[in-house]
C-alpha cells in the first residue's frame, strides 16, 4: 500500500518556515538533529528552565493575551522576552532538546517578522485555561488523522511492534531483542518520520557503573491537518499530563485529538495516544527513575529517510556492542555466592548498600513470578543499585508489554541478545560509536547551519 503519510523535515530550520500564530505559539517549531551532538556530553547538574521559558512564551501569545498580529511590537517583545530567558537558562540547559529547538526557533521567527534584537520586552502572564467548546474539547477529526481507518482502506490490519526502556537500563527493542546496556548520558530511542524519542541515562550512584533514566524527550512532528508540532519532556520528579506548551493535545488543527495525553495516575503514569500514527506511549516515574514503553505500526518504525544514518536507534538497532552489559552471566555468577564477593569483577559493580542475592530473587519473585528476562533484569538492578522500586519497573515493563505487544506469544523472553563482533543480532549492522555517528550527523548538517 502506498502509506498515507507526510513527512516533514524538521533537521535544519525548515521546520519553522511559514509559521502562522497558531503553529508559532508552541515555541517549539522544529528538533535539530544537531542536538543528538550536543546532548552526547555529560547535561548540566543544575535544572535547565527551558520549560518555564517555554510557557512564559505561549501565556505572553495566546489566548486573551495574543497580539492582534504576528508583526505587532507587542510579539516582538514577547520574542525578546523569550529570548532573554534562554540566555539566562542557557548555562543549564547544554544538550538539552527543548533548549536547542527554542533558541533556534526565537532565531527563525525574529527574523521572519523583523523584530530587532533591542527594544522593550513583555512580562510574562499565567495562562488561562481554554474556554467550553474550544479545539481541546473536540472530538471530530478526518479520517486521515485516524491511522487504522485509513489503513484499512488499502490493507488489512497492520502489523504493531513493542519498544522498552526501563531499571539499569534494560532495552527491549522492536524486533524483540533484550539487552542490558550501559547508555550513560543522552541516547536517541527513536527517530523517525514521524516521532523522535530521546532519553538521558544518569548514574544512580556516585561513581556507580549502575545508571538509570532520568530524563525524557519526545517530539511529535507536525503531520498534515492532524497535529502540531509538540514536545513532551518528563523529568526525574516531574512527570507532567501536558505538552511544554501547557496543551494536552495536537494543537489547533481540525485533527488535534488525534494525539492526546492522559493523566492515569498523577505523578506516576501517563499515557499518550498519537492515533494519526497508530502509536501508543506510557511513561512512568518508578521510583526516582522513568521507564519508556510504546506500541507502534511497523510502517511506522520503518519509516526513515536514510537507513544508514540509524545508528543510534536504539529501539530499532539496540545498544551499540560496547555499551552492552551481560547481566545474564553477572546474575549466574553472583547466584549462590552473594553479590559483594563478584563486584569487582562484574561488569556492573554492585552499589555499597546492595542486597544479598538471596534477598533479591525473594523480592523480585513476589512481583516476577516467571523466571523469564524480567525477572533476571530484576535481580540484577538490586544487586547493583540498592534500590527496591527497581523491582516495581520490571514489573511495570513487563506489564506494558502485556498492553502493547501484539503477539502473546513473545510476552516473556528468556535469552538476552547480545550482538556478536561484525554484525548485529538480526541481521542489521552493528550502531557506529557515539562519536562518530554524531559526527556523521554534524557532516551532514553543515550545509544546513553554516
Amino acid at each position: 500500500m502506498q502509506p498515507p503519510r507526510e513527512r516533514l523535515v524538521v533537521s535544519g530550520r525548515a521546520g519553522w518556515m511559514g509559521m502562522g500564530r497558531g503553529a508559532g505559539r508552541s515555541a517549539l517549531g522544529f528538533w535539530p538533529t544537531l542536538a543528538f551532538l550536543l546532548c552526547s556530553f555529560p547535561a548540566a547538574t543544575s535544572p535547565c528552565k527551558i520549560l518555564k521559558c517555554n510557557s512564559e512564551f505561549w501565556s505572553a501569545t495566546s489566548g486573551s493575551h495574543a497580539p492582534a498580529s504576528d508583526d505587532t511590537p507587542e510579539f516582538c517583545a514577547a520574542l525578546r522576552s523569550y529570548a532573554l530567558c534562554t540566555r539566562r537558562t542557557a548555562r543549564t540547559c547544554r544538550g538539552d532538546l527543548a533548549y536547542h529547538s527554542a533558541v533556534h526557533g526565537i532565531e527563525d521567527l525574529m527574523s521572519q517578522h523583523n523584530c530587532s534584537k533591542d527594544g522593550p520586552t513583555s512580562q510574562p502572564r499565567l495562562r488561562t485555561l481554554p474556554p467550553a467548546g474550544d479545539s481541546q474539547e473536540r472530538s471530530d477529526s478526518p479520517e486521515i488523522c485516524h491511522y487504522e481507518k485509513s489503513f484499512h482502506k488499502h490493507s488489512a490490519t497492520p502489523n504493531y511492534t513493542h519498544c522498552g526502556l526501563f531499571g539499569d537500563p534494560h532495552l527491549r527493542t522492536f524486533t524483540d531483542r533484550f539487552q542490558t546496556c550501559k547508555v550513560q548520558g543522552a541516547w536517541p530511542l527513536i527517530d523517525n518520520n514521524y516521532l523522535n524519542v530521546q532519553v538521558t541515562n544518569t548514574p544512580v550512584l556516585p561513581g556507580s557503573a549502575a545508571t538509570a533514566t532520568s530524563k525524557l524527550t519526545i517530539i511529535f512532528k507536525n503531520f498534515q491537518e492532524c497535529v502540531d508540532q509538540k514536545v513532551y519532556q518528563a523529568e526525574m520528579d516531574e512527570l507532567p499530563a501536558a505538552f511544554v506548551d501547557g496543551s494536552k493535545n495536537g494543537g489547533d488543527k481540525h485533527g488535534a485529538n488525534s494525539l492526546k495525553i492522559t493523566e492515569k495516575v498523577s505523578g506516576q503514569h501517563v499515557e499518550i495516544q498519537a492515533k494519526y500514527i497508530g502509536t501508543t506511549i506510557v511513561v512512568r516515574q518508578v521510583g526516582r527513575y522513568l521507564t519508556f514503553a510504546v506500541r507502534m505500526p511497523e510502517e511506522v518504525v520503518n519509516a526513515v529517510e536514510d537507513w544508514d544514518s540509524q545508528g543510534l536507534y536504539l529501539c530499532l538497532r539496540g545498544c551499540p556492542l560496547n555499551q552492552q552489559i551481560d547481566f545474564q552471566a553477572f546474575h549466574t555468577n553472583t547466584e549462590g555466592t552473594g553479590a559483594r564477593r563478584l563486584a569487582a569483577a562484574s561488569p556492573a559493580p554492585t552499589a555499597p548498600e546492595t542486597f544479598p542475592y538471596e534477598t533479591a530473587v525473594a523480592k523480585c519473585k513476589e512481583k516476577l513470578p516467571v523466571e523469564d528476562l524480567y525477572y533476571q533484569a530484576c535481580v540484577f538492578d538490586l544487586l547493583t543499585t540498592g534500590d527496591v522500586n527497581f523491582t516495581l519497573a520490571a514489573y511495570y515493563a513487563l506489564e506494558d508489554v502485556k498492553m502493547l505487544h501484539s503477539n502473546k506469544d513473545k510476552l516473556h523472553l528468556y535469552e538476552r541478545t547480545r550482538d556478536l563482533p561484525g554484525r548485529a543480532a538480526a541481521g542489521l549492522p552493528l550502531a557506529p560509536q557515539p562519536l562518530l555517528g554524531a559526527l556523521i550527523l554534524l557532516l551532514a548538517l553543515l550545509p544546513v547551519f553554516c
